[in-house]
Order: structure tokens, then sequence, then C-alpha cells
């Protein structure tokens, strides 16, 4: 709060030997303004605070050679990622006479009721699914369908990133000119 000293002996008075009177001084009170610093500061720090980005922890084993995990054809689902939050799909293995029946497209919108069907069919010691992202999918696509992993209840251990093959590579790019995905 400004403060402003009047103090002055008494009436005012002209002649000689009056001395003039003392310009008056303001003093500004900025303890309101120091509160204020502090109350912004604790909100900046309290804000910086709560908005830590989060992390989904991903278990990987250890790179062994000797150790290759078999798969059983009727537990495995393959998932292929593509460009434009396209999703391809197939169970088993690929075989070269039945490309177009196998191989099939679909939506993240959709996937999720995929994998839920492909879990419950499958006894849990069978189950693994493939993620195969293509060079022209994006980081979030590889996210997304990680936490579909995680949200459908599939165990770690079960699912695992591996690289696409050429000839899967190729399938995805036929498939994107027959529907026309640019």
């Amino acid at each position: 709060m400004a403060e402003i000293d009047t103090s002055s002996g008494g009436g005012h008075k002209k002649g000689p030997g009056v001395k003039k009177a003392k310009k008056l001084s303001t003093r500004v009170d900025l303890t309101p303004m120091v509160d204020l610093g502090f109350l912004l500061l604790t909100f900046f720090v309290f804000t910086t605070t709560m908005s830590h980005p989060t992390a989904m922890n991903m278990n990987e084993p250890k790179e062994d050679k000797d150790q290759i995990l078999k798969v059983k054809n009727s537990g495995a689902m393959t998932i292929l990622l593509g460009k434009g939050d396209q999703v391809y799909y197939y169970f088993g293995q690929l075989e070269a006479d039945k490309l177009s029946e196998e191989f099939k497209s679909t939506s993240f919108k959709e996937i999720r009721q995929l994998i839920v069907d492909k879990k419950k069919a499958t006894p849990i010691d069978d189950l693994m699914y493939i993620i195969k992202s293509d060079s022209k999918s994006t980081f979030k696509n590889s996210i997304d369908i990680l936490d579909e992993m995680s949200i459908c209840g599939v165990p770690p251990g079960h699912y695992a990133e591996v690289d696409i093959t050429p000839a899967e590579q190729e399938l995805i790019r036929q498939t994107e000119i027959a529907n026309g995905i640019q």
C-alpha cells in the first residue's frame, strides 16, 4: 500500500525565519507483489510437476542367438502396420498359394476385437502375436498396437516386435495399390 508522509509541525506560517516545508516523499509497499510472485512460482512448479510424461514399461528379453522361440502356427497372429493407420494381419504362416485368402486388412478400431477373439480361441501356452512395422508406418502406430496388447490383457512374452520381411512389404504395397491408398 502506498504511504505519504504528512507530518508537519502544526499550522502553516509565512514570513522571515520560517523554513520551507519539505517535499513529501512517497513510499510504495511491495509486499503484495512479493506474495504474488511466490504464488505464481508455486503455481508453475506445481503444474510442471503434475505434467510429467508417462511411459509404458516394455520388457525385452536378452538377446541369445542359441535360444529361438518355437511358435505353433495355430496360435500365431501376425500384425503388420502400414502407412495411413492401416493394419494388416494373418494367422499362422503365409503360404504362397493362399496369399489373398490369408492376408487381410483392418483398422485400429477393429484390431482389438481380433486380438480378443484370438486370445479366447487359443490356449495361452500356444498364443503368440507377432508385430511387424513397415518403414512407412508411424511410431504412434507401434505404440497404439502395444497399448492394444496391454488393454486386451495379453501377457508379456506372448507378443513380440519382429522385423518385417521383404515379401510382407511387397504384399502390403500390392494391397495398398489395390485399395487406392497412396
